[in-house]
């Protein structure tokens, strides 16, 4: 992390304090090892207006980011090599865990509408931009391809949808990826939960099909990963 990263990093896990010790815990080593959230926020992907919706948001560790940026960006001084964070961007987030949504609620405050519900069959209000950071591997392939159908048919044309998963494809580094989410769902009492990868050109071939334009991006940097940002545009 260089020192501007630094500085927004430790403001945005200092909202997890007095959540849990467990969310504290989590937000800073995910903000510090995953790649994703930085790198959405460095590469300015994300629109200045409109509305984030941020499906299985866990504790809002996206939102708690930006939040930390817009902060450190109106107190100056801001660094000439990184974009200007989002600025008026409304954030909603949607998380099925009681626990995590507990967490957001605390960190986030009024500055973000956190809301306890199921992605399969909640409402998706419009907005200018989906995020789906790790989340469709624990739908079954049918509830996947409903979930995007209705993302597809809810976003104007310009709309954003950020999607991460897996590689199924990706050989050794999937074995690993795959294993390490089975660990943490033994820890998390999940030992029997099912999960469903699809390999990055199926993937592609889907996100296409709904009439988006795709890039993809290796997210995987600093981690033993095989993981995929799908940077998909509705045509």
């Amino acid at each position: 992390m260089d020192e501007q990263a630094q500085r927004i990093w430790k403001t945005a896990t200092q909202l997890y304090a007095g959540a849990s010790r467990h969310a504290w815990h989590f937000a800073r080593g995910k903000l510090r090892h995953d790649p994703v959230f930085f790198y959405l926020l460095q590469h300015g992907l994300l629109p200045d207006k409109g509305k984030l919706l941020d499906l299985g948001c866990g504790q809002g560790i996206l939102m708690a980011l930006l939040l930390a940026a817009k902060q450190h960006y109106l107190a100056g001084p801001w660094s000439p090599a990184w974009p200007t964070p989002p600025m008026q961007l409304e954030l909603h987030g949607i998380e099925l865990r009681a626990a995590k949504v507990h967490a957001a609620h605390h960190a986030l405050q009024q500055s973000a509408r956190i809301e306890h519900g199921d992605i399969r069959q909640a409402e998706l209000p419009a907005c200018a931009v989906v995020v789906l950071l790790d989340v469709l591997f624990y739908l079954t392939e049918q509830e996947q391809n409903q979930l995007l159908q209705r993302i597809a048919a809810m976003l104007p044309p310009g709309g954003l949808l950020l999607l991460r998963e897996a590689d199924a494809g990706a050989g050794f580094l999937f074995f690993v990826t795959q294993w390490i989410e089975r660990i943490a769902g033994i820890w998390h009492g999940r030992l029997w939960q099912k999960l469903y990868y699809r390999d990055a050109r199926t993937w592609l071939a889907l996100l296409e099909q709904l009439n988006f334009t795709v890039e993809m991006q290796t997210m995987s940097g600093g981690t033993p990963f095989a993981n995929i940002l799908f940077v998909a545009r509705r045509d």
